[in-house]
């Protein structure tokens, strides 16, 4: 069994030795693109296991409500009583297991989820569990753990790829003769992309380019019967609820139960949003002009490979292609600044607006329990963009631990009811 080994201020160590024997835990989000990047981890950093929780169960509520005040935002009682009820279930070796949880080292309260867990771990009797940080600002370093330049850039591919077999997925499984085909596709082409990986290749812009064509060409093999079209609802709001099966209550699923297409904006988006952040701070706050530099080649490469997934889509024209972030920097002008970033921040204001310019006016707005910025930038804007789009249809979705499923879906029906209605009228 590895040493315990703490730091002087008397913080936990996740140690190389640890590397090598832990299983790691990480809560569940972006279930598509989180398998890809766990299992790059894993062959990239050498890593013993590392595995993505989808314990859903109403213990887990109870277990996060129990270490970690009500008050907090509800994805943080999630992910911490995720993590926490899967160290007491019996299911992994106490002694040799670790936690990841993400940190968005600005000022939303993600910063602190963290701590939190930390706390949690403590008042449940596994202060010897160590907590790993996973996140762009260089927070809380462990020896045992790091992210290199070559896993970050590979993360990046990754990302690109699980944002295009979401995209074109949704865009298929709603219409998909034989239930089951478009899951299965995507299932394939994870377990390619990895194996890819795993050998070097797949990486970077020309076989990148290559590869999507080659997926969008074998998506495209699925039998669909699009006779009727389906209408299309977007779904939008703070990160953890808005890809979270567990935190939105399956929601994409519940939209396709109801006969209808899920338009899921990318998490790619949220990367450059992040990144954008950092680079208008220089101009707004004042700040290292080779921070500012280095968050322009930041850009640069992602929108760059975006750009790419664009043109393939484009290219082919079977299946919508997503907007570049550009368009979302401009749609938004007029209604929140670049200086807007807690939370989601601006760019959830803009995924609506880009929705709606590109005729989905159907929206839902995930909105967590406790997150004041996204109740702002999303509830918050909702009147303005009704006012200027009187065919927009948002409903804004909260989610709590005292939110009843049966309330949510009903206020979702109801806003797809008004939907046809509106189309009827039209």
């Amino acid at each position: 069994m590895a040493e315990l080994v703490y730091d002087k201020t008397g913080r936990l160590l996740f140690t190389k030795e640890m590397a090598k024997e832990y299983t790691i835990l990480a809560p569940e989000i972006l279930p598509v693109t989180a398998n890809m990047l766990i299992k790059l981890m894993m062959f990239e950093g050498g890593y013993h296991s590392i595995e993505l929780l989808t314990n859903q169960d109403r213990k887990v509520v109870e277990t996060g409500l129990k270490y970690v005040h009500n008050d907090m935002c509800y994805p943080a009682i999630l992910s911490i009583g995720q993590l926490v009820e899967a160290v007491e279930s019996g299911r992994y070796d106490k002694h040799k297991v670790a936690l990841m949880i993400t940190q968005s080292g600005g000022g939303c309260r993600a910063s602190n989820y963290l701590y939190l867990l930390r706390k949690a771990l403590k008042r449940a009797g596994l202060e010897y569990v160590p907590v790993i940080s996973l996140n762009l600002s260089s927070l809380d370093r462990q020896p045992g753990f790091k992210v290199t330049v070559k896993l970050a850039i590979k993360a990046v591919f990754a990302m690109m790829y699980g944002d295009l077999l979401v995209n074109i997925g949704n865009q298929c499984r709603p219409y998909e003769v034989h239930k089951g085909d478009t899951d299965a596709k995507i299932s394939c082409w994870t377990d390619k992309i990895i194996d890819l990986f795993s050998k070097g290749k797949a990486v970077w812009f020309k076989p990148m380019r290559k590869l999507m064509e080659e997926i969008i060409e074998d998506f495209k093999t699925i039998e669909c019967d699009r006779s009727v079209e389906k209408p299309k609802v977007g779904v939008v709001g703070e990160i953890y609820v808005k890809y979270s099966p567990f935190g939105n209550n399956n929601l994409e699923a519940f939209i396709l139960k109801e006969g209808a297409e899920a338009v899921v904006p990318g998490v790619t988006d949220f990367l450059l949003f992040k990144g954008n952040n950092r680079y208008v701070d220089v101009d707004l706050y004042g700040g290292s002009r080779i921070k500012k530099a280095a968050m322009w080649w930041y850009q640069w490469f992602i929108c760059k490979c975006q750009d790419i997934m664009i043109e393939v889509l484009e290219s082919d024209g079977t299946f919508r292609a997503p907007c570049h972030f550009a368009d979302l920097q401009e749609v938004v002008k007029g209604y929140l600044g670049c200086g807007n970033k807690m939370g989601e921040g601006w760019l959830l204001t803009a995924e609506m607006l880009e929705l709606i310019h590109s005729g989905v006016n159907n929206i839902v707005c995930t909105q967590p329990f406790g997150c004041l910025p996204n109740h702002v930038a999303g509830k918050g804007m909702m009147r303005k963009i009704k006012d200027d789009y009187p065919n927009s249809n948002i409903v804004a979705i909260d989610y709590d631990p005292g939110a009843t499923k049966i309330n949510q879906e009903n206020r979702i029906k109801l806003m797809l009811a008004n939907a046809a209605r509106m189309k009827k009228e039209a």
